[in-house]
């Protein structure tokens, strides 16, 4: 038996020989999928075209996919067995968008080294890297990929679970062959000789630490959720494409709260203030930090990552074809899609704009409700399946369940961050610098975020977008030595407000939960 693979214009065929899942026969070739699910058949993000020798489409399949989807040979990779002779074409993907880093304010005087180093921010969604001359300053190259873990889910409880299922070697292999990928890409751009790279900072958030460096994660799966090893130290790694390069891993601070909120707060230099001063870093975990009077206090809340992108129906990461962009003009609505190709889907930045807009037209009510009727736009409505959905574009629908887990998303955030300041005896009002970090907060719409209520009104006029802190933080701290005990010593003092058990925060949460009229 024999699995043909379209990969845009390229042919492979992959020999097997009894029946397996098309998920799995794609990953074994090298083609692993995104399952945001973890492969369970909820997400219907694995689409292929399919044909040959298959089994018949399963309950999860006919749920979500349409009878013209099926007829013309749609099918879910990870629902999908092939049975004999079979071949599958790929749907084609544009690059990640670019890295962001230029807001990140925060003045200092460099070090004057000799040689190459490499900051590394390890995202759950985006792997970003940038090398950098240490005797200049100056940054040579810069790449992203997509972390290949999606393939093993999209956020980090699913990863966690496939690591004790017995996947932690193949969840570290993938992410050290990314990064490993990022080394080779940075070194061909600028032509450098990668035994000239003698450090590399690698930041993210906890899990993704222990994923990479192979660590048993069961005490990150329940409670009391007590890390074992919070890094802040070398670690030998051992790159291919950088053999003589140290890697260092950034300081986390518990659990949920990772090396990259630590690079972050460097980076925008909160600590190093007297102001009043909140961060926060949006993904599948909203981070939050808040400075006041010498005192740090953070947090992390379980936001989903439907602000990202995943999870929403038609959701995908800022490739070509994304919508990002959503407003209103002259009573038409328009959307802006990555790279100005044809609508595939909605990443995060468009969902934000997505969930305010239908709130300003009327189409959703302060409930969440998505109206079938009584609003302008009848003619944009449409159906997912079993569930009412409003179209953007030519084919995006975004769905009364994307709308409810939007809900859920800025709920979390929005009261993390009032429980933060209620810990602190704060009002939202007393905050006087309020940072919005990571590659997701590079693209949002402050307005619209505030519209939808992802943060207090009150915080909108004081919003300081950045891009990549993290990262950016990471390459401080190979321009100056010194950021690295100073990075140490923040991650240490930050006092952790434990959100699971509060009562507050709970309050907070049901109240936050409402769109404002």
């Amino acid at each position: 038996m024999k699995l043909t693979i379209h990969n845009g214009n390229e042919t492979y065929t992959l020999p097997f020989d009894k029946p397996a899942v098309l998920a799995d026969l794609l990953a074994l070739q090298g083609h692993p999928l995104d399952l945001p699910c973890a492969g369970n058949g909820r997400c219907g993000k694995c689409r292929v075209t399919a044909h040959g020798a298959l089994s018949a489409p399963s309950a999860d399949e006919k749920r979500l996919l349409t009878s013209e989807e099926l007829a013309a040979g749609v099918r879910l990779a990870c629902r999908t067995v092939a049975e004999g002779d079979a071949e599958v074409t790929l749907a084609e993907k544009s690059g990640i968008s670019v890295i962001q880093t230029e807001a990140v304010s925060r003045q200092y005087e460099r070090d004057v080294q000799q040689g190459y180093g490499v900051g590394v921010d390890i995202g759950t969604t985006t792997v970003a890297a940038a090398l950098i001359d240490l005797e200049s300053g100056g940054e040579l190259a810069s790449a992203c990929a997509q972390n290949p873990q999606e393939a093993f889910g999209a956020d980090v409880i699913s990863r966690i679970e496939r690591s004790l299922a017995g996947d932690g070697p193949a969840l570290a292999e993938a992410i050290r062959g990314c990064i490993e990928g990022l080394l080779r890409e940075l070194l061909e751009k600028s032509g450098l000789d990668g035994g000239k790279i003698t450090r590399i900072i690698l930041t993210g958030n906890t899990t993704m630490l222990y994923l990479l460096t192979g660590r048993d994660v069961d005490c990150l799966s329940h409670a009391p959720f007590d890390a074992d090893e919070l890094f802040g130290r070398e670690f030998p790694l051992g790159f291919a494409a950088a053999p003589k390069a140290a890697c260092y891993l950034t300081r986390c601070n518990s659990a949920f709260v990772g090396g990259d909120i630590t690079t972050a707060v460097l980076a925008s230099g909160i600590a190093e203030r007297q102001e009043t001063a909140l961060l926060i870093d949006v993904g599948t975990n909203g981070e939050i930090v808040l400075t006041h009077r010498g005192k740090m206090y953070c947090s992390s809340t379980a936001a989903g990552p439907a602000l990202e992108g995943a999870g929403i129906y038609m959701g995908m990461p800022a490739l070509g074809g994304a919508i990002r962009r959503i407003r209103l003009e002259e009573g038409e609505i328009r959307c802006e899609t990555v790279g100005g190709l044809p609508d595939a889907g909605i990443c995060g930045s468009g969902v934000i704009d997505a969930t305010a807009l239908l709130l300003k037209i009327g189409a959703v009510e302060e409930t969440g409700l998505l109206l079938e009727e009584d609003h302008d736009y009848v003619s944009h409505m449409d159906e997912a399946g079993d569930t009412l959905a409003f179209r953007f574009g030519e084919r995006t629908l975004f769905t009364q369940k994307d709308i409810r887990a939007v809900q859920l998303a800025k709920a979390a955030i929005c009261a993390g961050i009032r429980t933060l300041l209620h810990e602190a005896g704060l009002a939202p009002s007393d905050v006087e610098r309020f940072v919005i970090a990571g590659g997701f907060g590079s693209h949002i719409s402050v307005e619209n975020a505030a519209a939808i209520g992802l943060f207090p009104a009150e915080l909108k006029e004081k919003a300081e977008v950045v891009g990549n802190a993290a990262l950016e933080g990471a390459v401080m701290m190979l321009k100056r030595r010194a950021f690295t005990p100073e990075s140490e010593e923040t991650a240490a003092r930050m006092e952790t407000v434990e959100l699971s058990s509060n009562p507050y925060f709970s309050d907070q949460y049901m109240e936050s939960m409402m769109f404002e009229a």
